[in-house]
């Protein structure tokens, strides 16, 4: 149903007229289900943070009463937020998914990547991530992207072709028109999914807040030691020291957007509550990524080529 239909229903005054959130859970689920019927072996990538969190509620949503049929699938820098790993464990417990963990460290240990000392562990996911699919054999891989998020994936469709290599091709995508999914690939070629292509951040948020989702707390405002880098405000670790003139501080913060801690920074912020976070969110002029990602600043298309590669 279009938005215009939506108005249109609204104007006949049908007590079942459909939200806007509604649409959009439906058309998420249903692309979640035609996945599971077309693919062989569908994953879902889950890293705890809110928009896996909120495509793991549609996938549970999708095949109510039964068990979600896939498994899901972490690739753990071990950088990762011990409050996102906890609410990761969570949710895998009360749903019973089998959770597949591929390890950035591992991966370095048996020598599928190289770690030159240079290198962030976000970009070591890539080659971790592809490694982790072949091995598996999957054919479909569901990611969290959303087209508000970053440039880069303004420009890819719901179903996102990858070759053997596992790059993707954007001057070669496939038509999507009437919502039809062209699904076919060759051995060793599988397809990237993305249920929420068509959510917004705030789409997100008011998703969480109505059906009331556990999300990580670090969310919330809350007080931290962070440091300022390169324009934000990163936190003070073991894996993430303080370099020469810069200096620590307690401070109120919460994350828009959570990832490896040495390059996902936090804002200063008093929203505490879901409504004051949505309020927040609503206002803001730049998206979570441009605003706390150290791994896109690199360049204009620094998303762009990581994706290229085989990234998210």
């Amino acid at each position: 149903m279009t938005v215009d239909a939506e108005a249109a229903r609204a104007a006949t005054g049908s007590p079942n007229r459909l939200t806007e959130l509604d649409l959009l859970e439906a058309e998420s689920i249903h692309i979640i289900r035609e996945v599971a019927a077309e693919f062989e072996k569908p994953v879902l990538l889950f890293s705890g943070g809110k928009d896996s969190i909120v495509m793991l509620r549609l996938a549970e949503k999708a095949f109510y009463p039964a068990k979600i049929p896939f498994p899901v699938m972490q690739v753990d820098t071990g950088y990762d937020f011990p409050e996102v790993l906890a609410t990761r464990d969570h949710w895998v417990d009360r749903l019973g998914v089998r959770l597949i963990v591929a390890s950035v460290e591992q991966a370095i240990a048996d020598g599928v990547v190289v770690d030159d000392g240079k290198t962030s562990r976000n970009r070591l996911q890539i080659g971790t991530l592809l490694n982790a699919i072949e091995e598996n054999g999957f054919t479909a891989a569901f990611g969290g992207g959303r087209r508000d998020e970053e440039k880069a994936r303004a420009k890819e469709r719901i179903y996102s072709h990858r070759d053997d290599f596992g790059q993707w091709d954007p001057k070669n995508q496939r038509p999507e028109l009437w919502s039809l999914y062209n699904g076919r690939i060759h051995a060793g070629e599988h397809m990237r999914i993305f249920p929420l292509s068509n959510w917004t951040e705030l789409d997100i948020w008011h998703y969480i807040a109505r059906e009331q989702i556990e999300i990580p707390s670090i969310y919330f405002s809350h007080r931290r030691r962070v440091f300022e880098r390169d324009g934000m405000l990163l936190s003070e670790s073991e894996f993430n020291p303080c370099r020469d003139g810069e200096t620590a501080a307690e401070r109120t913060v919460r994350f828009r957007t959570v990832g490896d801690l040495t390059l996902t920074g936090c804002v200063e912020s008093a929203a505490s509550t879901l409504d004051e976070v949505i309020e927040e969110v609503a206002i803001a002029r730049v998206t979570e990524r441009g605003a706390t990602r150290g791994d896109d600043r690199f360049s204009e298309a620094a998303m762009e080529d990581r994706k290229k590669e085989g990234y998210f």
